[in-house]
């Protein structure tokens, strides 16, 4: 017995419609029973990716998503899992995490970790700026010097900027930096003193390149304050930025030989020592002390950029920041800073690489350091001065010399210390061991994992060690656990829950979300967390509501629901949402034979129901609304139990691709001819075209 379909669908006067068309034209399209179905060529295959293989196919996930219900991928909340690792807070995002810390410390450059902000010490300085200038006779000299934290940005042909150290660390700033610009230390909590200046150079143009071989050194006094040398530790971070445009008004636009005006912009910032006071200069003073050396390195600044007399120093290259407009032509040599030629194209320099000035291409990151971006002029320093890290490291976590796991420092690199006692240490480069809790201890020094702790009881997959009462607790619901003897459950993915507690799989979680008002031309109506098992104790209420002057047509492939003696999970559809409005179709049982049906009205209201104990797989229930005008050919068709006779006309009907372009037929009459210009090389079965082709010309008879 299947499925119980209304007789009032089956028994109601069919009249022609008012104005028959002049012809249709149907097409039967070829899909051979016995080759491979690419289901990934199937919409909502997958979330993410989709992978076809022979009779199947697996879908895959993004990075930070999970895989759920067969081909859904959802958010994994990593700071369920002890807490993403964090020392102290930890807040989901999706696809990542990020760890947080609380006021007065800054996260360490592992991410997890939180460190307090300090002076530096002798043997920990973070990397600055080095701003000097000299004066020989009338000239004035000036460098930049980045011993590290060098960062070039090249916007376009006419425009660049060149970042130098790191710019103290004030509020919410701290978290827009990545966790290689946070691993200093930093030596004042007074505020920074900041300057812009900007200056001309007239016929330049904006490019960085190398000094010319062979010029001069120019030596002599050094501006520092008070006349005195500059400490070097002064500025803590520089931003130079560099424009070109032609000047020009009127017609003398048009003219090439416009001269070029090139505005260099330097952001200056130095902080303020209090350790510097003298006598009684308060902070005060001492600030307004910075601001007059400061102005005093700007002026001079003015004077050697006026005389292109101003360098950069990066990875022990000096370039000069412009060009003078009749040796432009020599650039179109090469790419330029940060990039080099790769199969005629300009390409700049991958992670892991920066450009080499003097020999004009991209080279690897030397051993003890490494680079995140792409097109930079330098490597970054790993800390602790390792120099026998990997070449070409794109990542901080990639310098050598980092603690194993079952190891810590104050900085996570070398020299190390064992965790002690009843303590343990899952990853590398940490500051940290975490405490096994509730006073247990471990075997040894040295622990990795919390199963090294010397637990009173050995869990399984689906519960979790409580350290406070020393006993195995079921995971909650909406967690899960596969494993042996953890201390913690994992929080489903995304909007997906359990069904009860102690789930061992991520594949008991399930999406409960369902239902809605639809209307469009085609569409389906799937049971929650499809294709994967529905979950328990779950309502779902759809209505559809078609277009004017349409029909709805409803392609039931197949069901999965429990067999039971009384009906515990039931899809129904009715003329309306009144529990004594007609039932056009009804069933509490599996049917893997398809049926097709219109519906009766012009709305139709459709409820599935889930028991607190059964789970199945469900369905996924493909409609169309036509056109009234063909009523009488689609019902002629859907009647016929001819269609579902044969196993060949049951197995097209739960193609979906074929059932796609039927519906895209049904739903957009003109498509009919769209559809006819495509061949055929193989056949269906006959009785199909037979069947379709009989009631076509049924249908077209009455009217020629």
């Amino acid at each position: 017995m299947g499925p119980k379909v209304s007789q009032e669908n089956i028994a109601h006067r069919i009249t022609p419609p008012v104005s028959a068309p002049q012809s249709i034209q149907i097409t039967v399209f070829v899909f051979p029973v016995s080759a491979d179905i690419d289901e990934c060529s199937f919409d909502r295959a997958c979330d993410h990716t989709c992978v076809n293989s022979p009779g199947s196919f697996q879908c895959y996930c993004h990075k930070g998503y999970v895989l759920y219900g067969v081909a859904h991928c959802g958010d994994i909340d990593e700071c369920s899992i002890n807490r993403g690792g964090c020392k102290f807070g930890c807040v989901n995002t999706l696809g990542s995490y990020e760890c947080t810390c609380p006021p007065g410390y800054k996260l360490h450059w592992n991410r997890k970790d939180c460190v307090e902000i300090v002076k530096c010490t002798s043997n920990l300085v973070a990397p600055k700026a080095t701003l000097t200038c000299s004066k020989t006779g009338k000239k004035e000299s000036c460098s930049l010097t980045c011993a590290s934290k060098a960062h070039y940005l090249s916007e376009s042909d006419n425009s660049y900027s060149v970042s130098c150290g790191i710019p103290i660390l004030r509020g919410k700033s701290q978290s827009r930096l990545n966790a290689s610009s946070v691993q200093s230390c930093i030596e004042t909590q007074a505020p920074p003193v900041k300057q812009t200046a900007s200056f001309r150079i007239k016929n330049a143009k904006c490019h960085l390149h190398p000094k010319h071989k062979g010029r001069a050194e120019d030596n002599g006094r050094q501006i520092g304050p008070g006349g005195q040398p500059c400490n070097n530790c002064l500025v803590t971070f520089v931003n130079l930025k560099c424009d070109s445009s032609k000047k020009a008004k009127g017609r003398r636009a048009r003219n090439p030989s416009s001269k070029e005006v090139t505005r260099i912009t330097l952001e200056l910032e130095a902080e303020v020592k209090p350790g510097d006071a003298t006598g009684n200069c308060n902070m005060m003073c001492q600030r307004q002390r910075m601001e007059q050396q400061i102005k005093a390195y700007i002026k001079a600044l003015k004077k050697s950029i006026n005389q292109d007399r101003f360098l950069i120093r990066v990875a022990g290259l000096e370039y000069e920041v412009a060009q003078k407009v009749p040796q432009a032509g020599l650039r179109q040599e090469n790419c330029g800073p940060g990039r080099e030629k790769d199969s005629g194209r300009c390409v700049r320099c991958l992670p892991g690489s920066y450009y080499h000035g003097e020999q004009e291409r991209c080279i690897q990151c030397p051993p003890g350091t490494f680079q995140e971006r792409e097109g930079q002029l330098a490597c970054d320093l790993c800390p602790g001065g390792d120099r026998h890290g990997p070449t070409g490291a794109r990542n901080i976590t990639s310098c050598a010399g980092q603690c194993p796991p079952g190891y810590f420092s104050s900085d996570g690199f070398k020299p190390c210390q064992l965790c002690p006692v009843g303590t343990y240490q899952p990853d590398p480069g940490r500051t940290l061991c975490f405490p096994c809790g509730g006073g247990l201890g471990t075997k040894r020094e040295g622990a990795s994992s919390f199963n090294d702790c010397e637990v009173k009881v050995l869990c399984s997959p689906g519960h979790y060690y409580n350290t406070s009462v020393h006993r195995c607790i079921r995971c909650p619901h909406g967690t899960y656990q596969a494993e042996f003897r953890q201390n913690y459950c994992i929080s489903c993915p995304g909007n997906t829950t359990t069904d009860f507690d102690g789930a061992i799989s991520v594949s008991q979680c399930k999406n409960r979300e369902c239902g809605g008002e639809i209307g469009e031309f085609i569409g389906y109506i799937e049971s929650p967390n499809y294709p994967g098992n529905y979950p328990a104790n779950v309502e779902c209420v759809w209505t559809i509501n078609p277009p004017h002057k349409r029909k709805i047509l409803i392609v039931v492939p197949e069901i999965f629901l429990p067999s039971e003696d009384e009906c515990g999970d039931v899809l129904v559809m009715r003329k309306n949402g009144s529990a004594a409005s007609i039932t056009t179709y009804e069933t509490c049982q599996t049917y893997e034979r398809p049926i097709a049906f219109t519906a009766r009205s012009r709305r139709l209201w459709i409820n599935f129901k889930s028991n607190d104990v059964n789970s199945a797989r469900g369905f996924q229930i493909p409609y169309v609304t036509y056109d009234e005008d063909y009523e009488q050919l689609v019902e002629d068709i859907v009647r016929d139990g001819r269609l579902y006779a044969s196993e060949n006309h049951q197995e097209i009907l739960k193609d979906k691709k074929l059932i796609k372009t039927l519906f895209d037929v049904l739903a957009h009459p003109n498509n009919y001819y769209k559809y006819s210009t495509r061949d055929s090389t193989e056949m269906l079965p006959r009785s199909f075209i037979r069947l379709i082709h009989s009631k076509v010309s049924a249908f077209l008879r009455p009217y020629k």
